[in-house]
């Protein structure tokens, strides 16, 4: 019986051994799991909404769990202040400038916190300090733009359903298009002109380009007008003298214009005489008698010829004037 007795005893005392060492294990795995055994620092984020986070969910860090959300406290008026218990690990790789995100854990996982290490240029964060909220979209708010943009889709499919029965149908310019074969017979013959005017396009700027490559010919007049500039000089010179000729023909033009002019005037003796019909009458009387006058004395002249008082002076004048031409001939 005591035997018994003792047997009993020691079997209870080996379950409550192996329990407490259960129980020690789970603790210890329970704690290295919320890293309750490991040193760590605080620093907190003020959310405008967080969107379910709680007491526990985890912290990330380039896709690494650094650490736990500690506490959760209403903020001001309306914002919530998470703290954050971070390993001292990680300390190295988070600096002032770092910011904090809400996530999730997966498509449909617990929320979670998103650390970035921010910049190289500033100190690294201590126990105590504030994060600032990288303000990227949700969850939430993914899922609202996935609603608009079916929203959007439905209404695009709607209208190209209804678009395509018109065309279908033929109705408007695009529709008799796809279903009238004269229209269409027109728009292949008018494609067919374009392809035609397309390649008579082409052929004339490869002759352009061809008369361009002669205009480059070494040596001709197009080549030396281009280049050499003494020719140019030559006929920017040509050019100035018929300017300068061009200028004199104007003023001798208008010259002539007042000449002309003065002409059909009778403050001058030109004018006169072509315009009044008197002072040319008189002219004529004038000439008519100076050429009465001149035959008289040319008959008077021959009368003295003969005169046997001159007759010896003019014989004389006609012998000089014979030995004068004699001596030219000679």
């Amino acid at each position: 019986m005591q035997a018994t007795d003792t047997r009993r005893k020691i079997i209870v005392g080996a379950f409550i051994l192996l329990g407490i060492a259960i129980f020690i294990l789970g603790v210890f795995t329970l704690g290295s799991q919320k890293k309750a055994f490991v040193k760590s620092f605080t620093v907190d984020v003020v959310f405008n909404d967080i969107q379910g986070l709680k007491t526990g969910n985890n912290v990330w860090f380039s896709g690494v769990k650094i650490g736990t959300i500690k506490k959760i406290q209403f903020f001001g008026t309306s914002q919530v202040q998470v703290f954050l218990n971070i390993e001292e690990e990680a300390h190295k790789y988070i600096h002032k400038d770092a910011s904090a995100s809400i996530s999730s854990d997966g498509l449909i996982g617990n929320k979670i916190i998103v650390i970035t290490g921010g910049t190289p240029k500033f100190p690294f964060v201590e126990d105590g300090d504030r994060l600032r909220v990288n303000t990227t979209l949700s969850t939430d708010d993914i899922m609202k733009t996935f609603q608009v943009n079916n929203k959007n889709l439905v209404d695009v499919t709607s209208d190209f359903k209804i678009l395509a029965k018109s065309l279908v149908e033929g109705k408007g310019t695009v529709g008799a298009l796809l279903t009238d074969e004269q229209i269409a017979s027109d728009f292949k013959a008018i494609v067919v002109n374009l392809k035609t005017t397309t390649a008579s396009a082409n052929k004339m700027a490869a002759e352009l380009d061809k008369f361009t490559k002669t205009l480059n010919t070494k040596g001709g007049l197009t080549d030396k007008l281009l280049t050499d500039t003494a020719v140019f000089a030559k006929l920017q010179a040509s050019v100035n003298e018929l300017q300068k000729t061009a200028n004199s023909a104007s003023e001798l033009t208008e010259n002539l214009n007042k000449a002309s002019s003065k002409l059909t005037q009778t403050d001058n003796a030109v004018g006169v005489l072509l315009n009044d019909q008197k002072t040319a009458e008189q002219v004529k009387t004038i000439m008519l008698n100076m050429e009465t006058s001149s035959k008289k004395l040319d008959e008077n002249l021959e009368a003295l010829q003969h005169n046997f008082l001159l007759r010896g002076f003019f014989k004389k004048k006609a012998k000089a004037e014979a030995a004068a031409t004699d001596a030219k001939k000679e």
